[in-house]
């Protein structure tokens, strides 16, 4: 069985390299919102200014931070290949196989974030080398362990959620709208706009208890070492949690989803 999904992932290597030049243009068009986020919080925080207790120089490395874990956890249309893969039929060949459907999704997605993580390394590097002024990297080398663990964590809640969307398939037959909806949220309340502990501290406090966060925050959080011990051991907590709820959910749907799947012809 490892042998089988050792091969499914070189698989997934293969196809995602056909796509090289793809991954490569859109990591250089995701550059363009840094910058003008950049030059955003420059006008804000002014000469010598802050915003909270963020410097132009941490707020910047902030969405350094946003950008490189984006890049390594963001699923790649994953919910709209396992979507279309029901919508379409071709599920069916999948089930025939000796394949558990969401290790196999998850053995893909691993392998669609190596290949494309190594193709924009040179865009990575050039982002960093531009804002090499600015970027205020850990003092403790333990941080680089806390941040690929919290970045593991968050490939997982967001494959997850993707897993899950996707399996509403089953019963609806465009899910799309639910998906940018869902996204909408998402994209604001990870932190991807401004970080979270500039809102008001209920907000952020009920908004702990949500999978969010630990999608984009927390794991930027460590990288900044803005975050005490009993904090990191409570995200970690949070983010491991949302982990099995995320996963179990996936389960869940894909288990009553192929109940009631039904295909015709041949």
């Amino acid at each position: 069985m490892t042998a089988l999904y050792r091969r499914v992932f070189a698989i997934g290597v293969q196809d995602t390299f056909v796509y090289r030049w793809n991954f490569l243009l859109r990591s250089l068009f995701s550059i363009i919102p840094l910058v003008g986020t950049v030059f955003v919080w420059q006008a804000v925080c002014g000469p010598g200014g802050s915003v909270s207790d963020y410097s132009l120089s941490s707020m910047v490395f902030y969405f350094v931070g946003v950008l490189l874990v984006d890049n390594l956890a963001s699923p790649t249309e994953d919910e709209w290949r396992i979507a279309a893969e029901i919508r379409e039929g071709q599920i069916s060949s999948l089930l025939t196989k000796p394949l558990d459907h969401l290790a196999y999704r998850l053995t893909l997605f691993s392998a669609y974030r190596l290949l494309y993580s190594l193709l924009t390394l040179p865009v990575m590097g050039a982002v960093l080398w531009t804002l090499r002024a600015h970027l205020q990297w850990p003092a403790h080398a333990s941080t680089w362990g806390f941040f690929a663990l919290s970045v593991c964590g968050s490939a997982l809640i967001q494959f997850f959620i993707a897993y899950a969307l996707a399996m509403l398939a089953f019963w609806i037959l465009e899910v799309s709208t639910l998906i940018f909806i869902l996204y909408s949220f998402e994209y604001f309340l990870s932190g991807h706009v401004f970080p979270l502990d500039l809102l008001p501290a209920g907000v952020r406090a009920l908004l702990a208890w949500t999978p969010f966060p630990y999608e984009l925050f927390f794991p930027v959080q460590i990288l900044l070492e803005r975050l005490d011990s009993a904090a990191l051991w409570q995200g970690f907590a949070l983010q491991f949690l949302w982990v099995c709820i995320t996963a179990a959910t996936a389960r869940l749907l894909w288990n009553r989803g192929v109940r009631h799947y039904q295909a015709a012809g041949g």
